[in-house]
């Protein structure tokens, strides 16, 4: 295809009120007069669909199994992350004009706003994470980054094929579970946190009914009753915002038998422990933190978030968490590396190790008779 009939194709796509679709591309490309192989029109579509409504240069590198990540650095060029680690993929876009299109196109699709009044935006589009800085706040050039919500369906067997003492970890993992004890996973960005908790929750049983918040449904556990609540920003003005602590609040009215928060990283946390505390247990959730000893700070940020003052979220974090399960990326291995309790002590909010990975070895700490009895 000429470079002026595909432009004759995106006029006659743009031009339309009608959103832009697979069957509308193809009957642009008919129209046409084009005489193409059915493969040739599947391609074909397939870009002008990427280019009009999906992600655009972005699109096939989202698509590529074990991707996590995409960023476009503000010098065009476009990195993947996930299995193998940043990865440069050698596809450039050379116009920063392109580059700015296309950002405030995602942006705009996402129902946000990117320009000079508004220099940072961000929204969800499918299953990806939106991100865009443009000049000068990002003083080289415009800058995206995607985040790919990728649906987990392994299992803890499954994971556990790669973790030193796997035995060790299976049994004090589904010990947690079958307990029913109170439980964060926590670890740095891209370390398999949902992973993990979307394995631990495929254990719970089959009697029992799950209901998860999350900003974007990335947990797709094996289980048969499984309700997902998502949050919703809001519109340019701000209205029918929906946060994911009206959405805890809201789960308590739904019968939860296990309350799960994909991500507590703000005000919410606040919901999140009134929940636990007041009976339901077998809840969990992830946070992020680069240490298993960074999580009471970690709390304690988001609880000054509610409002809540430091010993306030001591007390109720050591009242309604039993344990926190922390992942690692070790040589492009995501692993637990450290499973501890909770305690007040004398005014503070601390970690006792119950049983941690060093090198190849998996050693109990003095934590563990009080967790996995």
């Amino acid at each position: 295809m000429r470079e002026e009939q595909l432009e004759a194709v995106r006029e006659r796509l743009t031009s339309a009120a009608e959103p832009v679709t697979a069957e509308r591309i193809a009957e642009a490309v008919r129209a046409e007069g084009l005489a193409l192989g059915t493969g040739t029109t599947a391609q074909l579509v397939k870009k002008l669909r990427d280019e009009l409504v999906g992600l655009g240069p972005l699109q096939q590198f989202v698509e590529t199994p074990g991707v996590t990540d995409v960023v476009l650095d503000a010098q065009g060029c476009i990195w993947t992350d996930g299995e193998h680690g940043l990865t440069n993929t050698g596809v450039r876009i050379d116009s920063e004009e392109q580059v700015r299109a296309l950002a405030r196109r995602l942006v705009s699709i996402a129902g946000g706003r990117l320009d000079e009044g508004h220099p940072c935006a961000d929204g969800t589009l499918g299953k990806c994470r939106i991100h865009a800085v443009i000049p000068p706040i990002a003083v080289e050039g415009t800058v995206i980054s995607v985040r790919v919500a990728r649906s987990s369906t392994a299992g803890l067997e499954e994971l556990a094929n790669h973790w030193p003492g796997a035995h060790q970890w299976l049994a004090a993992l589904r010990s947690l579970v079958t307990q029913r004890l109170n439980y964060l996973v926590s670890g740095a960005t891209g370390s398999g946190k949902t992973s993990l908790l979307s394995a631990m929750l495929s254990e719970v049983s089959h009697s029992e009914r799950i209901l998860v918040v999350e900003d974007t449904t990335e947990l797709t556990p094996e289980h048969p009753h499984v309700l997902h609540l998502q949050s919703r920003e809001g519109n340019v003005e701000g209205a029918g915002r929906v946060d994911m602590g009206q959405l805890v609040r809201e789960t308590l009215r739904m019968r939860p038998d296990r309350l799960i928060v994909g991500e507590c990283r703000g005000a919410e946390l606040r919901d999140f422990l009134t929940a636990m505390n007041t009976g339901h247990a077998g809840a969990g959730g992830t946070v992020h933190a680069n240490s298993p000893h960074a999580v009471p700070a970690r709390l304690i940020a988001m609880g000054a978030l509610a409002g809540l003052t430091p010993e306030t979220v001591a007390i109720q974090a050591a009242a309604a968490l039993n344990a926190v399960v922390h992942v690692e990326r070790r040589s492009n291995r995501r692993m637990p590396v450290a499973l501890s309790a909770l305690r007040y002590d004398d005014g503070r909010l601390t970690m006792v190790p119950a049983l941690f990975t060093r090198g190849d070895r998996v050693e109990r700490g003095p934590a563990w008779g009080e967790l996995i009895a």
